[in-house]
């Protein structure tokens, strides 16, 4: 009786421990005109979301008169910071956001960091996304941007032919030299890095000329890249702001279809092979693209008791 009692005890004590250590998905949106700062939704199952009510954090840095802040990307260290970056100026800047924060509540003092500084005829620095090298044990950040006659104009004008750059960084105090990260030959923006093996990484990207605006990926053995094997489009004209997140066996590649104002979503297992998932998932009305991280139930409760 003592055995059955003791074995029902561990049993109950290994439950509560596995319920406070489960991990909640938390997406990151906006809401237009993206002067409102950062809004979050979470879900238990990576297919159903919640919204929280306001904004966890007010943009107040920016090159332009109007701050904003489009596009946060957030990703959770090793010490379990989480880094967030993000889009301060439509057109016009040299630089990103940052700012970090221990429970998505209090946050530190929010940076502009002028990654593009030593180009004068950048016109923007778009959609910066955070991916942490767990093998070089440092942050990638790589984002969108175009400098006039650069590159061979193809089907887009100057002001409009994207290509993506990046630097790396261990503390998000001194970051490396500015480096071109991507070039496919066409204007490409909204990209992210997934790593899908040891050795195998997957670039989600989209195709920016005017005749695609969709969603394709490309392979790669390293988180720098070369990319290579650019797929067919997985997604209709007019999809971008893609962002992966791994449930269960699958990958869920979630995305933006701003032109049919939706939001959608692909399953796979592979990155080759893909099904359309859109009718099981449920987002906040208005949610905007971010990234995908995973919070405890610690910190989605004191997102909740804030509001």
């Amino acid at each position: 009786m003592k055995k059955i009692f003791l074995i029902i005890c561990i049993a109950i004590c290994a439950l509560s421990y596995s319920q406070k250590k489960k991990e909640i998905f938390l997406f990151t949106s906006f809401r237009e005109p993206a002067t409102e700062g950062l809004y979050l939704a979470y879900s238990e199952d990576g297919y159903h979301w919640k919204g929280l009510e306001g904004s966890f954090l007010k943009p107040e840095i920016g090159a332009g008169e109007t701050k904003i802040m489009r596009d946060p990307s957030i990703t959770k260290g090793a010490d379990g910071t989480y880094h967030m970056v993000w889009t301060t100026d439509w057109k016009g800047g040299n630089g990103f956001g940052y700012a970090s924060s221990k429970d998505l509540i209090h946050w530190s003092e929010q940076q502009y960091i002028p990654v593009m500084k030593n180009e004068p005829d950048v016109v923007n620095v778009w959609a910066p996304e955070i991916f942490y090298d767990d093998v070089k044990k440092e942050y990638i950040v790589i984002w969108a941007s175009t400098i006039p006659f650069r590159f061979a104009k193809g089907v887009e004008e100057e002001k409009n032919n994207h290509r993506m750059y990046y630097v790396t960084t261990k503390d998000f105090k001194t970051f490396s030299d500015t480096k071109l990260y991507y070039e496919p030959g066409f204007s490409v923006i909204d990209c992210v890095i997934v790593k899908k093996g040891k050795k195998d990484y997957v670039l989600v990207l989209k195709d920016n000329t005017r005749p695609m605006r969709n969603i394709e990926v490309a392979f790669g053995k390293s988180p720098l890249g070369p990319f290579e094997k650019i797929s067919e489009p997985l997604t209709a004209y007019l999809s971008e702001g893609p962002t992966v997140v791994k449930v269960g066996k699958n990958w869920l590649l979630y995305y933006d279809n701003y032109g049919s104002k939706n939001y959608k979503a692909l399953s796979t297992s592979d990155f080759v092979h893909f099904e359309d998932v859109s009718s099981k998932i449920s987002l906040p009305e208005g949610h905007k693209h971010g990234t995908i991280t995973t919070i405890s139930s610690a910190v989605l409760k004191g997102l909740i008791e804030k509001k």
